[in-house]
């Protein structure tokens, strides 16, 4: 693949709702610039955006995609995007390094849950976007309604640049309002008078938004004058790249129908990677402007990685400025490391393009570098810099993990490291109270995924369960007890004897000795600490660990020969259980804090649904967007399954963060069913 100058790149993020037909555009474009001589089809899983086998399984995308496509001298590289919630870190990954983007609607189903989060991406990011009405085939398909739709949810500046000819599966065709020329399939035709007068109404609309660019333009538009054509396309592509205009283009991808207009509305309005001008990173503590040229310094940000078995590790990124070759010394300022590239090439799907060189602006892809990964940015050590990296959801959703056979527990661990390297918005943590491994992600589908993946890629299979909750236990009474400890069996004997007395502190564990008189040996006194602490991990309600104890030894005895350390381990471990039991033990809960956006219309079954959680509602925050952000806290036991639930309650428009706030004490019929749940376990 030829280098291109940066003037003549552009970087497109294809988002929108799942099914709405992203990665047929693709397939669209690809067979209409040739590189494929025939249509890939999701449900035959032979389309070149969806390769992995996850992807075909399930007849969805599961990671982005890069599309380089290669039109009239320019060349565009489409970040084909998932459209299921579960994956919208790879969303955030491919807006990090697009400027633009194509929001696909399904015209058959209007707006979706999906379409309004994708606009809300966009928006946030002030990303200059388009939107293309896919699927216009379909039949019942209303342009009209689907257009005023649009324009009442996101707005006036939501105009058409086109207007269909025919309905249904009898659409064949577009209208194209600024240069009034219709067109059935790729070849002109005459224009229909009823079309005609429908598209002058539409572009007396966009000749507003032209002379809203400029003063002198719109001091011509009060005058009557027509503007030429250049006036119209400038001003157009500015108030596109302002973000005050959205174009709305047609197209049926699966008919291939509408596939050179959306190119051409593409390289004439969204922006170039050169018309970025300029990118901002850290050297050192310092902020540093970098041009997006080739003349500057090579800096690039590694956006996704892929874990291939047999390629091994590929890195994909964007040069922000200078340009990337084989055989270069990269260098990352954040871990100091510096290593040689191998050979680089674009990505299309799965394959790779071999290029000689990736300039500013453009993305490309390098396989086997060891010291970076997603997020982190390449330099050359004499000229370092840090660009901002990705920004990614945190985890909402929990299951433990754990090998189906012990003998694959070291696989599943290196599986695992190496599939988070590729998605980073899964974690894992090892709960340390629990003894499991715990995934944390964006929904089931997403730990489904990873564990399908674990059995294909590196043949180790998991279990993923509900998570056990870290318990804890404390005392809210007091206690004085004797643990004794004597053994005589022939020979040398063991003989140890304290009295402690035992209390609530406002610390994990405190020891105090009060013995008087040698009646406990100062040497002994270590071990009967020990002992205490180390029947701290196991409580005597539900083995959980124990915390919030006062230990005071105050007395006991002693044998002068069958007396040792272990003996008064074993004397302090009695007086720990004894003591517990008779100091009002109670069970702790982990409380969650929970901070969740949702529509307003759903807040009343957002707040029943968190008291049925035994959770409480904090306060309420209205938002600029019209939502509400709610603040609130809850048990984590019932929070596990929220992330579910929650798009179950919102139709998946509700989001939200939790993080572990505080131990509380759990109430005495929940903690009841708990403590003889762990005796049944026990005594079976």
């Amino acid at each position: 693949m030829k280098t291109y100058s940066t003037d003549k790149i552009r970087n497109v993020a294809l988002i929108g709702h799942s099914n709405c037909g992203k990665t047929t555009l693709t397939e669209s474009l690809l067979y209409f610039t040739n590189v494929t001589n025939r249509m890939g089809r999701v449900e035959d899983g032979n389309t070149v955006s969806d390769f992995d086998k996850e992807e075909k399984d399930r007849q969805v995308s599961i990671g982005t995609s890069i599309i380089p496509i290669e039109y009239d001298n320019t060349k565009i590289n489409f970040l084909d995007t998932p459209g299921y919630f579960d994956f919208v870190g790879e969303v955030y990954g491919a807006l990090r390094v697009a400027s633009s983007a194509v929001l696909v609607v399904d015209a058959s189903s209007g707006i979706e849950v999906g379409t309004e989060k994708a606009w809300k991406y966009a928006e946030q990011r002030n990303m200059p976007r388009i939107i293309v009405l896919n699927k216009m085939d379909k039949e019942n398909v209303k342009f009209d309604e689907v257009l005023d739709s649009l324009r009442e949810t996101f707005g006036k500046k939501v105009a058409p640049f086109t207007i269909p000819l025919g309905k249904g599966e009898n659409h064949d065709g577009y209208m194209d309002i600024l240069n009034r020329q219709c067109y059935i399939g790729p070849e002109p035709v005459d224009t229909l008078p009823d079309t005609a007068e429908k598209a002058e109404r539409v572009r007396a609309l966009l000749m507003e938004s032209v002379a809203e660019t400029d003063e002198e333009l719109l001091d011509k538009f009060f005058n009557g004058e027509e503007f030429t054509d250049e006036e119209i396309h400038t001003g157009l592509k500015k108030a596109v790249l302002s973000g005050e205009l959205v174009p709305v283009i047609l197209g049926s991808a699966i008919k291939g129908l509408g596939a050179r207009l959306l190119l051409r509305t593409i390289i004439e309005y969204l922006p170039s990677a050169q018309d970025l001008a300029e990118v901002k990173g850290m050297n050192g503590s310092k902020e540093e402007t970098r041009n997006v040229d080739i003349k500057s310094p090579l800096s690039a940000l590694v956006f996704k990685t892929i874990v291939d078995p047999f390629v091994g590790k590929i890195s994909l990124f964007k040069v922000m400025s200078g340009s990337i070759k084989k055989d270069m010394d990269i260098y990352n300022a954040d871990s100091g490391e510096t290593e040689r590239i191998g050979s680089i090439f674009c990505l299309r799907g799965k394959d790779q393009v071999e290029a000689s060189e990736i300039a500013a602006g453009d993305i490309g892809a390098t396989s086997k570098l060891q010291y970076f990964k997603t997020g982190d940015t390449i330099s050359i050590k004499t000229n370092p810099i840090v660009y901002e990296g990705i920004d990614f959801p945190k985890p909402c959703y929990f299951m433990a993990v754990s090998a189906k056979s012990k003998d694959n527990d070291e696989k599943v661990g290196t599986g695992l490291h190496k599939l988070n390297e590729e998605d980073p918005t899964f974690t894992i943590e090892r709960n340390v109270e629990t003894k499991e491994q715990i995934l944390g992600g964006q929904g089931n589908i997403q730990l489904e995924v990873i564990a399908n993946k674990l059995k294909n890629n590196f043949k180790a299979e998991v279990n993923l369960t509900p998570p056990k909750v870290a318990y804890r236990e404390t005392i809210r009474g007091k206690s004085d007890v004797q643990g004794k400890h004597k053994k005589q069996s022939g020979g040398a004997g063991q003989y140890g004897d304290v009295r402690v007395r035992f209390e609530p502190s406002q610390t994990e564990f405190e020891f105090v000795d009060e013995v008087f008189g040698g009646a406990v040996p100062r040497n002994f006194i270590p071990a009967v600490e020990k002992g205490l602490h180390e029947c701290m991990d196991k409580g005597v309600l539900a083995g959980c660990k124990v915390v919030g104890v006062k230990a005071t030894l105050y007395d006991g005895s002693y044998h002068d020969v069958d007396s040792n350390e272990m003996s008064f381990k074993l004397a302090a471990s009695l007086a720990f259980k004894k003591g517990m039991a008779e100091a009002k033990p109670v069970l702790l809960e982990p409380i969650a804090k929970v901070e969740i956006s949702i529509p307003d219309e759903y807040l009343g079954d957002i707040m029943g649904d968190m008291n049925k959680r035994r959770g409480k509602i904090l306060g309420m925050e209205q938002q600029d967007d019209g939502t509400q952000h709610v603040m609130a806290e809850a048990p984590m036991a019932e929070m596990y399954t929220y992330a579910i639930d929650l798009k179950s309650m919102t139709q998946a428009r509700g989001s939200f963060e939790m993080e572990f706030l505080r131990y509380d004490e759990m109430p005495f019929m929940m903690a009841e069913k708990v403590i003889s749940d762990y005796k049944a376990k026990n005594e079976n």
